[in-house]
C-alpha cells in the first residue's frame, strides 16, 4: 500500500481528521485544494455562527480563531467575514497540514486491501483507509420544474462567487434561510435595480444570538452549547453525537429538523432595507421571455424579473460524488442519500469513512456545521488508532 490513511477534502473537516489522527501517531495524506468550498461562496457573506463555533479542529487550543488571530496580528471579528475565515482555514492548513497535495480524487475504489484511487493528474495510489472530507458543493438543491429555463437566467446562490455581476438587474431569490437572504442583501448593495425574496414559509425565523443567552443570564452557557447548533436544551444534545444517535430514530429526525430549520442572523434583517420580503408563497409556473421571465406564484399574483436564484440550500446524495467508483458505491448502505455509518464515522464499507454533512442522518445535525469536526476529526482518530482518544469537556462559554 502507498499510503495508510488518505482523507480527500481539505475542508474543516478534512483538516480535522488529519490533524487529530497526526496528533495520534498516524500520517494521513490529504488531497484537495483546501477551503475550496468556502473560497467558491459569494464574496461578501459573514458566517452565522458564533466565534466559539467558528473554530476548526477544537473549540479551544493551538489551532483556535483566538491564536489565528494572535498569530497573524489580525483581530477577529464578529460575526466573522467569510473572507476572514477562509484565511484563518489556510493558516490552519498551513500550520497542521503542511505537506497537502492539491491534487483532487478521479476515481476511489475497493481493492482486496484497502483501496485505490485515481488522481486529478492520471496517477493512482493505493490506501488502507479512505476518509472522505468533500463538502456539500455537489448537493445544491434547485427544486424541480424549472429546468426549461435559459441556463443564464436560473441558478444556485452557489453559482456566484461576485454578486456585482448583477447590477441594475431585477433579480427574485427564493428561499427563507441565511444564503437567500444574505445573497439578496449583498445584490442590492451591490447595486441590483430591484430584488425581491420569495419564502415559501409563514414567516421568516431570525436568530438574534447573544440576545436570547443574555436574557438566559447564568442559564445561557448551560442551555447552549459553544457548537452553537439547536434551539434551546436541544444544543446540549446535539453536541454530543455519540449521545445523540442513542435515541430513537424518530425523536432524532425531529430534533434534528427543529436544529436545522430555514432560518437569518439578525444582522442581515438590519440590512434588508427597501428589499421586498414576500412570504407563504410558491412559484406555480415560470416562463422565460424576449426581455426576462415571467412568474406566477401561489397567491396570483405575477412577477417579472431578469433572473431568479435558488437559495434552496443543499440535500445529500451521496452518489452524487462522482469520483466514487460504481462497485464501491453499490457496497455503502444508505437511506436518503445517507451513507449509513456506524463508530468512527465508517460506512458499511470497512476501512471508508465520510465526515462532514453525510453523516448527520448517523451523528446528528452538528455534522452539517463547522463545530462538527471537533466531534468528527476525533472519531475517525480513535478508529484508525484503535484507542480511544479523550473527548475534552465542552467550555460552557459560547
Amino acid at each position: 500500500m502507498d499510503l495508510d490513511v488518505a482523507v480527500i477534502g481539505a475542508g474543516p473537516h478534512g483538516l480535522s481528521a488529519a490533524v487529530h489522527m497526526r496528533q495520534a501517531g498516524v500520517q494521513p495524506h490529504v488531497f484537495g485544494r483546501p477551503m475550496s468550498f468556502w473560497r467558491a461562496m459569494p464574496e461578501g457573506m459573514k458566517l452565522r455562527s458564533n466565534m466559539s463555533a467558528t473554530n476548526m479542529i477544537e473549540p479551544t487550543g493551538p489551532l483556535s480563531l483566538a491564536r489565528y488571530a494572535e498569530a497573524t496580528g489580525e483581530p477577529v471579528v464578529s460575526p466573522v467575514p467569510l473572507s476572514q475565515f477562509i484565511e484563518y482555514g489556510l493558516w490552519v492548513q498551513r500550520t497542521a497540514v503542511g505537506d497537502l497535495d492539491e491534487r483532487e480524487g478521479a476515481l476511489l475504489e475497493r481493492i482486496s486491501e484497502g483501496f485505490s484511487l485515481d488522481l486529478s493528474d492520471g496517477e493512482r495510489v493505493t490506501a488502507r483507509r479512505v476518509v472522505v472530507a468533500c463538502g456539500i458543493a455537489p448537493f445544491e438543491f434547485i427544486p424541480p420544474g424549472f429546468d426549461h429555463l435559459p441556463p443564464d437566467r436560473v441558478s444556485h446562490t452557489a453559482h456566484h462567487r461576485d454578486l456585482a455581476g448583477f447590477r441594475g438587474r431585477r433579480v427574485i431569490v427564493v428561499g427563507g434561510g441565511q444564503s437567500a437572504l444574505e445573497c439578496a442583501t449583498l445584490m442590492k448593495e451591490r447595486g441590483a435595480a430591484r430584488v425581491e425574496v420569495l419564502a415559501r414559509t409563514p414567516r421568516v425565523v431570525w436568530l438574534r444570538g447573544r440576545g436570547v443567552r443574555k436574557i438566559l443570564g447564568r442559564l445561557g452557557p448551560v442551555a447552549y452549547a459553544p457548537t452553537d447548533v439547536g434551539p434551546l436544551w436541544y444544543s446540549r444534545l446535539v453536541a454530543r453525537p455519540e449521545l445523540f444517535r442513542l435515541l430513537p430514530r424518530d425523536v432524532q429526525d425531529r430534533i434534528a429538523a427543529r436544529s436545522i430549520r430555514p432560518a437569518c442572523s439578525h444582522f442581515v434583517r438590519v440590512r434588508l432595507g427597501p428589499i421586498h420580503l414576500s412570504t407563504g408563497v410558491q412559484i406555480v409556473a415560470a416562463e422565460a421571455h424576449s426581455t426576462g421571465i415571467r412568474l406566477s406564484l401561489s397567491d396570483g399574483s405575477v412577477r417579472e424579473a431578469d433572473h431568479l436564484m435558488f437559495g434552496t440550500g443543499y440535500r445529500v446524495d451521496f452518489a452524487r460524488y462522482a469520483f466514487i467508483g460504481d462497485r464501491t458505491l453499490d457496497a455503502v448502505r444508505r437511506v436518503n442519500g445517507y451513507p449509513v455509518l456506524k463508530g468512527g464515522l465508517e460506512t458499511s464499507v470497512p476501512g471508508l469513512h465520510v465526515v462532514g454533512a453525510p453523516a448527520a442522518r448517523s451523528f446528528g445535525p452538528i455534522m452539517r456545521f463547522v463545530s462538527g469536526s471537533w466531534y468528527g476529526g476525533r472519531a475517525v482518530a480513535n478508529a484508525v488508532t484503535g484507542r480511544s482518544i479523550s473527548r475534552p469537556p465542552l467550555p460552557m462559554e459560547a
